[in-house]
């Protein structure tokens, strides 16, 4: 669990990193976007991607079923727990955060993947994927549900990178703690900021 989840929130950051170069303008992202599907490799890598996340998902679900089993009565009560204790809200709505994503990602690949195809009328075989990007976010419901889910997944990372660790049996550590919160932090917002600042600015970018 620790090591896949660890290993997407690494794809993450690649991702958005290539992502924010949407604001380079038009040359930069769209150079980038056909930089990775003329790749032969892309293929390899999308099946590996793949494998992590449904390795993730499925060994949430896993282990979230041992945990209940283990404890076949609940809790009357499922408050914060205080003192030493690091349970959270985040801590015990991963698996429906995770659920989100999963029900998220599917839908994200085919509006960008595999929607509109548009070719760049500055270079003739490259794909204008930008344009595409801008025409999505200019969708008020479009962008609000994206920014709502984005921060429903930065939720998830927020306890997902300390407990990784936890898992791979680093340990616990506050500095941890708070660098992995600081990272989901910047992640989600550098997200949230595409579609935003498409939608503000009406598609003006």
């Amino acid at each position: 669990m620790g090591a896949t989840g660890l290993s997407l929130i690494a794809f993450l950051i690649g991702h958005v990193s290539g992502n924010l170069l949407i604001f380079a303008g038009e040359h930069a992202f769209n150079a980038y976007g056909h930089a990775l599907i003329s790749n032969p490799m892309i293929y390899v890598a999308e099946a590996g991607l793949l494998l992590l996340f449904v390795s993730h998902f499925v060994t949430g679900i896993v282990l979230t079923k041992e945990n209940r089993d283990a404890r076949p009565i609940g809790y009357q009560r499922n408050d914060r727990a205080g003192g030493a204790s690091r349970k959270s809200l985040a801590s015990t709505t991963m698996i429906l955060s995770g659920l989100v994503l999963l029900a998220f990602v599917p839908l994200h690949v085919n509006a960008f993947k595999f929607g509109a195809f548009y070719e760049s009328a500055a270079e003739p075989g490259v794909r204008d994927l930008r344009r595409l990007v801008i025409e999505t976010f200019s969708a008020p419901a479009y962008t609000a549900g994206y920014v709502i889910v984005l921060a429903i997944i930065g939720f998830h990372l927020w306890h997902g990178f300390g407990s990784a660790f936890e898992s791979l049996g680093v340990g616990y550590s506050k500095a941890l703690k708070r660098f992995g919160q600081a990272l989901a932090l910047i992640i989600t917002v550098a997200f949230i900021s595409i579609p935003l600042v498409i939608y503000l600015s009406e598609g003006a970018l």
